[in-house]
């Protein structure tokens, strides 16, 4: 509050761009650079111990939970370190009352499921059997052209070839392949007309364009029973 006042009194003639002094310490005097140097250490000492209560998962992918403490750590240490009316004493309290915090929130989620699911999100099943969860996709707002990234990341070229992908409550992807493949919606990208020409195509069965649900190639209506579209393709083999 003292900085932003004396901010908002600086007189227009005041401000002058030559003014280096100004621009590079602010208004503090030289000699509390030194003294940066020392908040700082003592700041990192104190938050390399802090990570070590707070556990191995903050060196991890994180969950919601994790990753708001993580910001929330940033804006706590960085006014002791750099502000010269702050002592360190009160950065040191906040982070200790964020790190009590984390750990009490983390057991009250190993007595309650329901604190759990809360804080540390939940479990979805993107793709069963080769056909896509839109209802889990629109959820988790994940688009198909994103999951298709993902599965190609993972050297798979059909929707035939995966049992189970599973959206990790921290967000990681976990896929379990179909043993053995059948066939199912293609996962190439529609830009590259040339390299989804050469897939090899199961005429027996076609496959909506949707959702990936496989039926026979003469089945009808032609409604998709999982999810209501009506454009169908030949189902691919795995390449």
């Amino acid at each position: 509050m003292e900085e932003q006042s004396l901010t908002q009194n600086m007189k227009k003639e005041e401000i002058q761009i030559t003014d280096w002094q100004r621009i590079l310490l602010g208004q503090a005097p030289f000699e509390f650079l030194l003294e940066v140097v020392v908040r700082t250490l003592i700041i990192y000492v104190v938050l390399v111990l802090a990570m070590r209560v707070l556990g191995k998962r903050m060196n991890a992918q994180l969950s919601v939970a994790e990753l708001s403490v993580m910001i929330m750590l940033g804006g706590i240490v960085s006014v002791p370190m750099q502000v010269p009316n702050r002592g360190l004493l009160h950065g040191i309290l906040v982070l200790s009352c964020m790190v009590g915090m984390y750990r009490g929130i983390n057991w009250l989620a190993y007595r309650f499921r329901r604190v759990e699911q809360l804080t540390q999100g939940n479990l979805h099943i993107i793709v069963a059997d080769g056909v896509l969860n839109l209802q889990a996709m629109h959820r988790v707002r994940l688009s198909r052209q994103q999951l298709f990234s993902y599965l190609r990341a993972a050297h798979m070229q059909q929707l035939g070839q995966v049992k189970r992908v599973y959206l990790e409550a921290n967000g990681k992807f976990s896929i379990y392949p179909q043993e053995p493949p059948r066939p199912g919606l293609s996962l190439l990208p529609e830009k590259d007309p040339a390299i989804r020409e050469a897939e090899p195509a199961d005429h027996t069965v076609k496959v909506c364009q949707q959702c990936g649900h496989p039926e026979a190639a003469d089945h009808k209506p032609w409604q998709c029973p999982h999810c209501g579209h009506q454009h169908w393709a030949n189902g691919v083999c795995k390449l």
